[in-house]
């Protein structure tokens, strides 16, 4: 989330946005609960409005 928002737009992000299909929580406390990290992920991306091409992250190089 930090790639994408920023670091303190990610965490306003968590724990405030309610989630629908998550009965009403927050990101946070949807992954406290115990919820797919993935699925939460998707459906930030789904409010915030996240292009398709940007909601695997940032490509990362291996080390060489």
């Amino acid at each position: 989330m930090e790639d994408e928002f920023g670091a303190g737009y990610a965490h306003v992000l968590a724990d405030d946005l309610v989630l629908p299909g998550f009965g009403g929580r927050t990101a946070a406390r949807a992954l406290r609960d115990g919820s797919d990290p993935r699925e939460v992920w998707l459906a930030i991306c789904e409010m915030q409005e996240v292009p398709q091409s940007r909601r695997l992250g940032r490509d990362v190089k291996p080390p060489r």
